[in-house]
């Protein structure tokens, strides 16, 4: 099921199964619409919850704060080697649940929350902005993504390249060290980047900034929003100073900084798994459509953190098609639209490690089949 890999996630309800050869997703239009996938979906998966959604937020703090609280009173106390491993263990298991808050805030910035566009912009802004996410600009931004999946020319992150835009140096990391730096690099630095420079974005006949709302990210009626969303992160910096000042710069950076580092490496991560397969095929003009473009994503499994993370994992054909659906109900939804969906639903259940170092030495450009006048692009690694 599905072109790009194998069937052996068994929280998608599939059987455990090797590992197939990577074959090409199908990408002619498909047989069925958006409205023929809508209707074999049960109605109340469209229905949200405050209450409901209110509860995983509710959780997932209280868990960070457990987490929160053992390491403030409990690793000080280990002897210096230990300590030196409970700290990145701390950061792990703190980065991991703070990714699923910024999971529900995402949500909220596709009105996934509640049926009240005022409760979600609120509560998406106050858990973006703790974890120094300008909430509306990445809204708008994020949105654009979706409203233009796949498009090699108007897709707003990790748009591939083509042949002729990639850099010469490219050649020189075009092995298993450079592979690891691109990684490294990407993981860690990948994320703000993104946001100061638009860094992997879509090209802008200026400079575009996620902080800056005359942006040309931004339409006119948008950009008093960004004034708010760059306000709630400098409110987050005023307290993250306060902090420093009174607990010391170093309390701030193993309490806060170590996670904040996990949270933008899983985000750019499961991003980058979604949308970069050597399956997966892109479009220009002449060939892009919205459905074929929101089919031209990958579901991944990433085993108990699927759960961690809200699902937002191993559903995201499904929020693609329908980003406005809660979370908890994503789930029910994407096993509900794989028989209609047939070969056009997209699973790979590669170890996620494995996957992201074969995706970064697979994909580093896209290009036509040769002899091919259609307008679908596919991704290659010869240089």
């Amino acid at each position: 099921m599905g072109a790009g890999g194998c069937m052996s996630n068994p929280s998608n309800g599939n059987e455990m199964m090797d590992p197939k050869p990577l074959e090409r997703a199908v990408h002619q239009k498909p047989p069925f619409t958006v409205g023929d996938i809508k209707k074999v979906i049960p109605p109340h998966c469209f229905k949200r919850s405050v209450i409901r959604s209110f509860s995983y937020v509710v959780y997932d703090l209280t868990v960070s704060f457990i987490f929160y609280y053992i390491a403030t009173n409990y690793i000080p106390l280990l002897p210096n080697p230990l300590a030196y491993v409970a700290w990145p263990i701390y950061w792990a298991f703190q980065g991991c649940v703070l990714t699923g808050v910024w999971v529900i805030a995402h949500e909220c910035g596709h009105h996934a929350f509640s049926d009240y566009q005022w409760l979600d912009d609120t509560v998406g802004l106050v858990l973006h902005s703790a974890l120094l996410v300008p909430y509306f600009s990445w809204k708008y931004s994020h949105r654009r993504h979706h409203s233009n999946t796949g498009s090699i020319e108007h897709d707003e992150v990790f748009v591939p390249k083509l042949k002729s835009s990639v850099r010469s140096t490219a050649r020189y990391l075009n092995n298993p060290p450079g592979r690891i730096l691109t990684l490294l690099v990407t993981l860690t630095l990948g994320w703000p980047l993104y946001l100061m420079f638009n860094v992997s974005g879509r090209y802008y006949d200026r400079f575009a900034c996620h902080f800056d709302p005359n942006s040309p990210i931004y339409s006119n009626r948008e950009r008093a929003q960004i004034f708010i969303s760059d306000a709630g992160i400098l409110t987050v910096v005023y307290l993250l100073f306060r902090l420093a000042s009174t607990k010391g710069v170093v309390w701030v950076l193993t309490m806060y900084g170590g996670p904040l580092l996990v949270v933008n490496g899983f985000l750019v991560l499961i991003t980058f798994l979604q949308h970069t397969h050597p399956s997966l095929p892109h479009y220009d003009s002449t060939e892009w459509d919205w459905l074929r473009g929101a089919l031209a994503t990958m579901d991944r499994d990433y085993g108990i953190l699927n759960k961690v993370f809200h699902n937002i994992t191993d559903t995201h054909v499904a929020h693609h098609l329908f980003s406005t659906m809660p979370h908890y109900h994503a789930m029910e939804a994407t096993n509900a639209i794989k028989p209609i969906l047939g070969d056009y639903y997209q699973f790979d259940g590669t170890s996620v490690f494995k996957a992201m170092y074969r995706e970064t030495k697979e994909c580093i450009y896209v290009d036509k089949d040769e002899d091919v006048k259609d307008g679908v692009y596919w991704y290659r690694n010869k240089i």
